[in-house]
C-alpha cells in the first residue's frame, strides 16, 4: 500500500469518526443543555446574592459584638417564631439553624420552610429584619436538591460527566479536521 492510499484510509477514517463525535456531541449537548443553563443562571445570580437584597436579606448591626451581653439562644429562637408569626402569620414554623454573626452583634434565624430569615440583635433581641431569603431556594434549585437529595447526587453527576464529555469531544471536533487539512497537504 503506497503512502497516498494510506493517507486516504487515515482521512476516511478520521473523517467517520469526525461525524459520530458531532453526533455525540450535539445530543449530548442538547441533553445537558437544560441542566447547563439552569445552573449557569442560578450560578450567577448566587455570585450576587450579597450584592442585591432581594436576592438576600442585606445584614443589619446589632448593639454590641460582646458576646457576654448576648441573650440565650432559647430566647433568640422564642423572640423569631413571634417575630415571624407577627409579620407573616406563620405559627410554629421549624427553626432550621441559628447563625451567628458576632462582628455584627447579630443572630440570623434561618426556618426550615418558606425560606424565612429573622435577624435579631444578640444583646437585646430585638427584631432587626424579617424577610425571606431567595437566594436559598435559588441555591437548592441549582443544585437539584429542590427536588431531593437523591436527585440532587444524580444530576450533579450526570451534568459533571456531561461536561467533561462535552469539553473531550469538542476537542476533538477541533482537532480532527486540523489533522485532516495536514494529511490532505
Amino acid at each position: 500500500m503506497n503512502t497516498t492510499q494510506t493517507h486516504k484510509s487515515k482521512i476516511k477514517r478520521l473523517t467517520g469518526l469526525l461525524r459520530s463525535y458531532r453526533v455525540y456531541h450535539r445530543y449530548l449537548g442538547l441533553g445537558l443543555g437544560v441542566f447547563l443553563i439552569i445552573s449557569s443562571v442560578t450560578g450567577l445570580l448566587l455570585g450576587w446574592k450579597k450584592d442585591i437584597d432581594l436576592l438576600q436579606p442585606p445584614t443589619q448591626k446589632g448593639a454590641t459584638t460582646d458576646l457576654a451581653q448576648w441573650i440565650s439562644v432559647a430566647e433568640m429562637a422564642t423572640l423569631a417564631q413571634t417575630a415571624l408569626d407577627s409579620a407573616q402569620q406563620l405559627a410554629n414554623t421549624p427553626i432550621d439553624r441559628l447563625e451567628a454573626r458576632p462582628d455584627k452583634g447579630i443572630v440570623k434565624v434561618l426556618f426550615a420552610e418558606g425560606y424565612w430569615e429573622v435577624q435579631l440583635d444578640g444583646s437585646t433581641g430585638k427584631v432587626l429584619s424579617v424577610a425571606r431569603r431567595h437566594s436559598d431556594w435559588i441555591e437548592h434549585l441549582h443544585d437539584g436538591s429542590i427536588i431531593s437529595d437523591g436527585f440532587k447526587l444524580l444530576s450533579m453527576n450526570v451534568v459533571g460527566l456531561g461536561l467533561l464529555a462535552l469539553v473531550i469531544s469538542g476537542f476533538i471536533l477541533w482537532l480532527f479536521p486540523r489533522k485532516v487539512r495536514q494529511l490532505k497537504s
